[in-house]
């Protein structure tokens, strides 16, 4: 399964037209960004084609337009800090077809080492269902195609996947190759003990993903929202915790499975419990640690208790890879951090590979201030997900391989 694609250090781009597939979709507050990390992050590839004298076209979504081009869903903003970050000017073609007449003027009159920003491409209803003839008008602009959007790659879009349709020199970009290489390979070969961690609301969302990373790891810690219903599985009470009934036999057929497998499913044994859920959602709340067969029947499990804390943090000791998707408990709640703080803690504490994959446990770890502890936070949060269920990824499986 380990993955090997052809990358932007493989490639001759010289007078060559590049068109790059990158991940702009950063978050605006009245036309101004608010996060430019996503920009930041596409700078290493974006600069190594410059050097290597290409022609780069860059193309991205921004949002989700509905209905069309929307003006607060240009990428005008992004132009304007990207040539800031480059410190060269970024053309901006600003066409509502995206490849328009001012697309295709720009890159006519493209040198060795410019660069050239597209419109946001859900500004095409084509995009987001692959068709044409936008993915075949994106292509005509480019002779070489790049992916290193990953936030993306589990989508088949027009400028994702279509694309390599028409052109036949592709490579990934290093954020790719980056992924490739931590959340791909990591997990398909991982050095053991491997410990995988799962957290966050809904069970229903990581199905596929629990019992993926069963026959992948040696230990399976479950933490977050998920866990109560768990839990409830096991003939606990849980009182007003979130469960899901519906998937109660899928998680005693987990249990099941783990436990035919030999390997450690590990769940909360306490759990730090309120009236309920903290109004607004970083207000002052009142709390209790009880054991987690103890959960009074008028009150809700929203984190991990303080002897569940230390469990996991011990399990990751004597780890050497683990893989960390979803929040312990309601993160975004000064009092309800605890938990996600101390696996974030014992994460960055560790000699262990660690991998955070996406979504909130990535924004859990950046807001915790440990994001220069781990070895590869994702980039992608639907996307590290369907990558951890093993799943193929459209926009890395169009891209060529060495």
């Amino acid at each position: 399964m380990k993955l090997n694609k052809v990358t932007v250090d493989d490639i001759n781009v010289k007078g060559k037209k590049v068109l790059v597939r990158v991940d702009f979709n950063v978050p605006l507050k009245e036309g101004v960004i608010t996060n430019d990390n996503r920009i930041t992050a596409a700078l290493p590839t974006i600069k190594k084609l410059i050097a290597d004298g290409g022609k780069v076209i860059l193309c991205s979504h921004l949002g989700k337009p509905k209905n069309g081009p929307e003006e607060k869903f240009s990428l005008a903003p992004v132009a304007v800090r990207l040539s800031e970050l480059l410190d060269q000017d970024v053309i901006f073609a600003n066409d509502d077809e995206v490849v328009g007449e001012n697309a295709k003027a720009a890159v006519a009159a493209m040198k060795d080492g410019d660069v050239v920003l597209l419109q946001n491409t859900r500004f095409r209803k084509e995009e987001t269902k692959n068709l044409e003839p936008f993915a075949g008008e994106l292509a005509s602009l480019a002779e070489v195609f790049v992916m290193d959007a990953f936030g993306s790659a589990h989508r088949a879009h027009c400028s994702t996947a279509g694309v390599t349709n028409h052109i036949k020199d592709t490579a990934v970009g290093y954020l790719m190759q980056k992924e490739i290489d931590y959340l791909g390979n990591a997990v398909e070969n991982p050095v053991r003990p491997f410990v995988a961690i799962l957290g966050g609301a809904k069970v229903a969302d990581k199905l596929n993903v629990i019992s993926n990373l069963l026959e992948k790891c040696d230990t399976l810690i479950i933490g977050g929202g998920m866990a109560y219903t768990f839990l409830k599985a096991k003939g606990y009470e849980v009182g007003k915790s979130l469960v899901d009934d519906s998937k109660i036999d899928y998680c005693k057929e987990m249990m099941a499975k783990a436990e035919s497998l030999g390997k450690q499913l590990l769940l909360p044994v306490d759990t730090t419990v309120a009236a309920g859920f903290p109004d607004p959602i970083d207000g002052p709340i009142d709390v209790e640690v009880v054991d987690s067969d103890k959960i009074p029947a008028d009150m809700e499990g929203l984190d991990i208790g303080t002897k569940t804390q230390a469990l996991f943090g011990e399990a990751v000791k004597s780890a050497k890879t683990v893989v960390w998707n979803g929040p312990m408990g309601v993160f975004e709640n000064p009092t309800l951090a605890a938990g996600t703080i101390a696996v974030a803690k014992a994460l960055a504490e560790t000699d262990a590979t660690t991998i955070i994959g996406g979504g909130d446990s990535a924004a859990a770890v950046i807001q915790l201030g440990f994001s220069d502890k781990m070895s590869h936070i994702s980039t992608g949060g639907g996307a590290s997900l369907e990558y951890l269920e093993g799943k193929v990824l459209p926009g890395i499986d169009v891209i060529a391989d060495k």
